[in-house]
């Protein structure tokens, strides 16, 4: 390497590579240790961990927490579009079912990962960022329940934990198929028949449970009638936050002084400050936490959203659907880069199998949503739902109304990229993986108090 590229190196991992000015006079740190009320007290991580693999939590007691957000398949499902109630196995090897017992549709979005939640930049959760902090709010916090979202959640992450129980696709079911999916059906979440109050009763009735959250929570549970979902949804942010905490990836071993990073990762960190990456990943976890129109490829069923000259339904708005501004459309939180490497496919409907494509996407963004190569979706075959469910925005006035969107984007222009350009880019992403996050086994127990199976 010469000695220009060596001074431009140690230029950038002082200042520019996290966003930081060149008259910084600090070094860039790693993402903070979560506060000790995220990440709860021992009782309360044990305890979450179950929860989130429990399948109790389901309306048809078939799906947990962890079918879309694995260890085995790091926090996330591998999948571009998960595979939600009513399908089984995992990640790759899920399938969405047939006959009687066949899902109804995929879920509408990829599965985001789960590492370094409970960050103090991070204050929006969900791909449009539905999940907000708000210290306005009587509970603190933005959600889709509105004012019905219960007092006492320790953090945004709990705040998540409360939803997708609540969905239909994802872990609720369908109709009125058991008393879970009947209270989504009629909206009715947080009232005495609702959704949380019918999963805490659940939780009540198994005795190993009552164990559990007394040992969590000594001072509130004397009996099981005093179990709440509130308690569930905050021990299982803190398993989540203290658990998937990636914090010492090469990146971060390097800037500490340390010498591990490739030079065609070195170079590549370089590249990704000048080709503009940093606009929006800066930062210890590579992200602004803001959203942004980035001409992503649109799959799946969509949102049901419509746009003009089209009420299929198969639309997906974004950071709109939040906020009902419509400059807003085709928005999505920008997504922490941390553990990159492990957490295909990309994008909020998973459209990029490889971290390589996603990486080409930004040479030129609108032509690559032009040119989509659908074969990169990564999804079980269905015949019956592929009609709806495989749909990319395939006429010219579904693309350019993304491709207008991303016009807007004052950062997202095309760059000049070479072809080692790019692999060095993407060996950069690969040094942001913390390798303590490659294998999670650990973090699968070997049986849950319901008795239910955790693996199908």
């Amino acid at each position: 390497m010469n000695i220009f590229m060596q001074k431009k190196i140690r230029l950038f991992l002082a200042f520019s590579v996290i966003g930081l000015p060149c008259h910084a006079t600090t070094l860039p740190s790693p993402p903070d240790t979560p506060s000790e009320t995220e990440m709860g007290t021992t009782e309360q991580i044990e305890l979450g961990r179950l929860l989130f693999f429990d399948k109790e939590l389901s309306g048809n007691r078939n799906i947990s927490c962890a079918t879309c957000h694995h260890p085995l398949t790091h926090t996330g499902d591998s999948l571009s579009l998960s595979v939600g109630e009513g399908g089984q196995g995992l990640g790759a090897f899920r399938t969405t079912g047939s006959g009687y017992d066949a899902i109804a549709e995929r879920v509408h979005r990829n599965s985001p990962a789960l590492f370094n939640l409970g960050q103090p930049n991070a204050t929006h959760l969900f791909h449009d960022g539905r999940v907000a902090i708000d210290p306005e709010q009587e509970s603190g916090f933005i959600s889709p329940a509105g004012s019905d979202l219960p007092l006492g959640l320790n953090n945004i992450v709990a705040v998540q934990a409360m939803f997708p129980v609540t969905s239909a696709t994802e872990m609720a079911g369908q109709g009125d198929e058991n008393e879970i999916s009947a209270a989504v059906a009629n909206g009715d979440l947080a009232g005495p028949s609702g959704v949380w109050e019918l999963l805490a009763q659940r939780l009540s009735h198994i005795p190993g449970y009552f164990d559990l959250f007394k040992a969590a929570y000594p001072d509130q549970i004397d009996s099981s009638t005093d179990i709440t979902f509130i308690m569930a949804a905050n021990a299982i942010a803190a398993f989540e936050i203290s658990t998937w905490s990636a914090r010492n990836a090469p990146f971060d071993q390097q800037l500490r002084g340390e010498n591990v990073m490739s030079d065609s990762a070195l170079r590549g960190m370089v590249l990704f400050n000048e080709k503009g990456c940093t606009g929006c990943h800066g930062g210890p976890l590579q992200s602004d936490n803001r959203f942004h129109a980035i001409a992503m490829p649109q799959i799946g069923p969509g949102e049901g959203d419509n746009t003009d000259g089209f009420s299929d339904g198969l639309e997906d708005f974004g950071r709109e659907r939040a906020t009902m501004d419509i400059a807003d459309r085709y928005k999505f939180r920008t997504p922490s880069l941390r553990n990159v490497e492990l957490t295909a496919p990309y994008g909020h409907a998973g459209a990029y199998a490889t971290l390589e494509n996603i990486v080409r996407h930004y040479i030129n963004p609108i032509g690559s949503l032009m040119n989509y190569d659908q074969n990169q979706v990564v999804l079980p075959s269905r015949v019956d739902l592929d009609s709806i469910d495989f749909v990319v925005m395939d006429t010219p006035l579904r693309v350019g109304a993304i491709a207008q969107a991303a016009l807007r984007e004052p950062q997202l222009r095309p760059v000049n990229m070479t072809p080692d350009d790019v692999a060095d880019i993407v060996e950069f992403l690969k040094a942001l993986t913390d390798p303590e996050s490659i294998d999670l086994t650990d973090n699968i127990p070997y049986s849950v108090p319901s008795g239910l199976p955790i693996i199908d």
